[in-house]
């Protein structure tokens, strides 16, 4: 075995995949398989190791091809933590020549959404179960016995006996379908082509589909059909998803310059699912929310959900599937491109949402958070094993290494890096590659050395603030990491990035000055310093520390800049405030100076700040957090008022976001009319005027009446939670039972996350909003400390689910007492699988409570000179 990772042994490589699956028994959930693997065999050897998880291997043989010779299992030996099952044969066998390795195995139906899982969901009012499989990163081996490693590629035969009102469904269309007794019928599909073992996939149950055709046509296979299953009287809420694809699919095919490689394009929507969405090839399946849209029942927000997962996943079809990074330390190569890409056709096919002021504010911040704690990782990471493989499924992967890709795209040009793109994987296609394959690609495509100056952004930690010191025609530039705390030590800041710089053509048109990137620690520029900006546009992944005045000219100026600029100012100058770099009261007096800003993007930067300071504060001084409260009420009034309650016909997608956004922020801070107004559109709405809210506002109103309304309102939009039949309605209901205040109600909501009213899929969502209100926030770590056993029992048997939930329920504290508690209880478990979590947990807790401590008496002083 290689040292760096955990590896099965060498001594054969499969090429090619035959499984069936027999006796699946839906009262006890278990299932029969036999599986025939055809074997390149390349050392002589007396056993076979492959990759089982909660499997029983009942018996096997290998016939030998040379000799005509069948050689018998004699034993099976399980290695649990390594997920590797030997299986020792009767004599060796050559280490030449081909084989077929053929074993029978018995499997359940799990309920963890991994591997072959149920999901469960009401089909016509009455309990019942879908089943569809989830094999990334590492559980194919929790569905059959296989080699599950990455670059262990084959092609695929699959059949499985199912009722005959069932659908099934796998990578690729059907072969044959023959009748089985007892009322079964066994479906086999069409060989598909070479690919990983995390790439497998198939459904069966009830489903329905709706269908439609790519515009283009595909050499030899004309139209290529796209569908959107889901289970009964759901899939006309598929049409919007299913409109996208296609426009996807030939828009890749296109820019990719590689027609899309299967025969059919499916989309299924599983009704309980860890992740958002998962790009099986020919068979991509999806949480409800990300799939499924109805243009009269939805909250508009979850229309670019939709049309962005569908793109991602689609984009995965290429980058991923046909080409697959080597090992599981290159993922970013997967989950960056795709998010980036995703993104880019968003934004073709959606030009009126300003999806990349989207990415600016939500994913690159995002990115920026998680990057900026002392506890990051690179880019790319070495993996050992499959636990460590889940814990880097996050925001570094995908939003980081998307952000470093559109920095990258948008120096080269995005044509020339699609053109390079499409060469890589012309050249790797079928197979695997590394980062360095891509570099190389891009490389000869633009006749620049990609790879010399990207090295650190992708194999180094962190991410650089670039500090600008002003003279009179001219600017000095200095680079140095960036970290939340403010507190990098030397030996942390010895990375020297290239830095595209990306001034405002304005600032250099009288100098000329043509310096591109910073690829030093410090440099001086000649520039007109009456107005500049620097990453212009913000497709730069840096963040920038400007003079306290020259922020302020910025701010005096921000018609002249885009959203994303000014989204970028507001982020900034709040990191700077957090880290120490900047002021607090700089920042607050930017803020002051916007309230007459028009953009959507620009408010949702604007209301995260200022309802992260006021989280910040809650717990050690209720009065700044009022005084926040007062700010930010003052800040948004004008708008609210502005834009009121109604949606007017034709209205643009953005401008519905910011109602929907300021009036929750408005209820939030004790707006008082907004307040009633919920209350009374709320008392319509359950007594049955389901018109009293529109789609788009149930999230704001059902949160403020939790945070008002006390055990009334809990009961019902709890009964709400219980009877909805929208697609987003539950996940909404559970959003907002956690801003409730009183200590009776946040108990019941507590009780409710660990109940089986709520699926383990959705178990993170309360506890979010729980860990975002300060009322509820330390009773949640609380019932954590005192339930543990219950909730690593429902959420350990798929660690992501366990990750996601500890992180982002324990993050939000400012109090060293409280990490301190977090601390002790974890010191003596076993953290395996949320051990990076619980990292992220410690350093966001530290930045937290030195920035209230080393600021709060300053705000407390700005607030007052405000009258606030």
């Amino acid at each position: 075995m290689a040292s760096d990772r955990d590896i099965l042994p060498s001594h054969v490589k499969p090429t090619h995949y035959e499984l069936d699956l027999h006796n699946l028994n839906f009262e006890s959930f278990t299932y029969d398989g036999t599986v025939k693997i055809a074997l390149n065999l390349q050392e002589a050897t007396s056993s076979i190791s492959v990759n089982a998880k909660e499997l029983t291997l009942n018996e096997g043989e290998v016939y030998i091809e040379s000799s005509k010779e069948t050689v018998k299992v004699s034993d099976i030996s399980y290695d649990k933590k390594s997920e590797i099952a030997k299986l020792s044969l009767e004599k060796e066998i050559p280490g030449e020549g081909t084989a077929s390795f053929t074993i029978k195995f018995s499997g359940a139906l799990n309920h963890e959404m991994a591997g072959f899982y149920r999901s469960a969901y009401k089909n016509d009012g009455k309990d019942d179960w879908m089943y569809s499989t989830q094999f990334e990163s590492c559980d194919a081996r929790r569905a059959f016995p296989c080699f599950d490693e990455p670059n262990l590629k084959a092609t695929f035969d699959f059949s499985i006996v199912i009722p005959e009102n069932y659908t099934a469904l796998s990578n690729q269309p059907e072969k044959e379908v023959t009748k089985v007794d007892g009322g079964l019928k066994k479906v086999s599909f069409i060989t598909a082509p070479k690919m990983s073992t995390y790439l497998y996939a198939w459904a069966c149950g009830e489903f329905e589909f709706i269908e439609s055709f790519t515009e283009r046509e595909y050499e030899g296979r004309g139209k290529l059909p796209v569908r959107v299953y889901t289970t009964k009287g759901l899939v006309e809420q598929g049409r919007f998803a299913l409109e996208n694809a296609c426009k996807i699919v030939d828009y890749f095919s296109e820019i990719f310059k590689i027609d899309y490689p299967l025969p059919k394009v499916d989309l299924l929507a599983v009704h309980e699912f860890s992740h958002g969405a998962m790009e099986n090839w020919g068979l991509i399946t999806y949480r409800t929310t990300a799939v499924l849209f109805d243009e009269k029942t939805s909250d508009s927000r979850y229309k670019t959900r939709v049309a962005y997962v569908v793109a991602h996943e689609l984009a995965h079809q290429w980058f991923g599937n046909l080409v697959t990074m080597d090992w599981w330390s290159e993922l970013w190569l997967n989950e960056g491109f795709a998010t980036w890409v995703g993104w880019l056709a968003t934004d073709k096919f959606h030009p009126e949402w300003d999806v990349w002021g989207q990415f600016v504010t939500e994913s690159l911040q995002t990115a920026f958070q998680l990057d900026g704690l002392r506890g990051s990782h690179p880019i790319e990471v070495p993996v050992k094993n499959a636990l460590e493989i889940d814990q880097i499924f996050d925001h570094i992967s995908y939003l980081k290494g998307s952000g470093t890709i559109r920095m990258l795209s948008d120096y080269l040009g995005v044509e020339t890096f699609l053109n390079g793109v499409a060469n890589y994987l012309k050249k790797h296609a079928y197979g695997n590659a590394t980062t360095d394959d891509l570099w190389a690609a891009l490389s000869e495509e633009s006749k620049i050395d990609v790879g010399a100056f990207m090295g650190p952004w992708i194999k180094k930690i962190g991410f650089p603030v670039i500090s600008v010191t002003e003279d009179e025609n001219s600017i000095t530039l200095k680079q140095n990491r960036f970290l939340m705390t403010g507190d990098v030590k030397p030996e942390e800041d010895e990375t020297t990035w290239w830095v595209p710089i990306m001034l405002n053509s304005e600032a250099t048109a009288k100098s000329g000055a043509k310096t591109a990137a910073l690829t030093e620690k410090s440099t001086t520029i000649e520039i007109d310093t009456s107005f500049y900006k620097l990453n212009h546009g913000q497709n730069g992944f840096y963040r920038v520390n400007y003079p306290s005045s020259r922020l302020a000219a910025l701010g005096e100026a921000r018609a002249r800049l885009s959203v994303s600029d000014r989204v970028g100012l507001i982020a900034d100058a709040a990191a700077m405030a957090f880290s120490g770099l900047g002021s607090t009261e700089g920042l607050l007096n930017f803020l002051d100076a916007l309230k007459d800003e028009q953009s959507y993007l620009v408010w949702a930067s604007i209301t995260e700040q200022l309802g992260k300071l006021r989280s910040l504060f809650a717990e050690s001084a209720p009065e700044v957090r009022e005084g926040l409260g007062k700010f930010t009420l003052e800040l948004v009034s004008p708008t609210v008022e502005r834009l009121g309650w109604e949606f007017a016909d034709g209205e643009d997608f953005l401008t519905g976001r910011l109602r929907s956004l300021v009036i929750s922020t408005a209820g939030t801070v004790g707006h008082k009319e907004v307040i009633a107004e919920a209350q009374r559109r709320f008392e319509a709405y359950t007594n049955g005027d389901k018109k009293a809210i529109h789609p788009s506002l149930r999230l704001a109103v059902f949160r403020i009446v939790v945070a008002e309304g006390g055990q009334a309102a809990y009961d019902a939009v709890l009964k709400e939670y219980l009877a909805t039949t929208t697609v987003d309605g539950r996940e909404i209901c559970l959003a907002s039972l956690g801003r409730a205040r009183e200590p009776e109600v946040i108990q019941q909501v507590l009780d409710l996350i660990i109940s089986d009213v709520v699926k383990i899929q959705d178990k993170h969502t309360p506890a979010i909003s729980l860990s975002n209100n300060s009322e509820a926030r330390y009773r949640l770590w609380k019932f954590i400390e005192k339930n543990w056993e219950i909730i690593y029992k429902q959420m350990s048997g798929n660690m992501v689910v366990l990750d996601r939930f500890l992180k982002n329920s324990l993050n939000k504290f400012a109090s060293l007492e409280t990490l301190a508690e977090i601390e002790e209880f974890f010191k003596d478990k076993d953290n395996t699988g949320y051990d990076k979590g619980l990292v992220t947990v410690r350093d966001s807790i530290q930045g937290n409570a030195g920035y209230v401590k080393r600021d709060g008496e300053k705000v407390k002083e700005w607030l007052k000179s405000k009258g606030y």
